[in-house]
């Protein structure tokens, strides 16, 4: 029995995959128009490097946006808020929709690591192309 907890207890500590923003740059980008919104936005294709990270539990550091004034839309980025995807240095592969289970803390440009579910998003364009769910992160600076 100790032997099959000390199993569980290893594999749950260590189920989630590490990443780095190289991995989530494998994905192309093509124009399609959207009728609901009277405007044609790019939308993801996720090459199979990416495709393999959808669904898993992933950890990935970057810099920590807290873009809307009432704290409810959060942002990891590749680059801090001066050089961030909104200023148009990246593409939409450079940041990540954040959903934490709780009230985050962070100030924005913080580095932190964030651990969560990702989900590939190639649809919904009130979202953003990579978002994580069930998220917990850790302030590296």
């Amino acid at each position: 029995m100790l032997i099959i907890a000390t199993l569980l207890a290893f594999n749950i500590g260590f189920s989630q995959k590490k990443i780095t923003w190289t991995d989530l740059s494998h994905i192309k980008f093509t124009e399609k128009f959207f009728p609901a919104y009277d405007t044609s936005f790019f939308v993801p294709t996720f090459l199979p490097p990416v495709k393999a990270l959808d669904g898993k539990q992933i950890t990935i550091t970057g810099y920590f946006l807290n873009i809307d004034p009432k704290g409810e839309l959060y942002i990891l980025s590749k680059g801090p808020m001066s050089a961030c995807f909104f200023c148009g240095i990246g593409g939409p592969e450079t940041a990540i929709e954040l959903q934490f289970t709780s009230k985050q803390l962070f100030k924005t440009d913080n580095i932190v690591s964030v651990t969560g579910i990702l989900k590939l998003n190639a649809t919904d364009v009130d979202h953003f192309t990579y978002i994580l769910t069930e998220c917990k992160g850790q302030r590296i600076n």
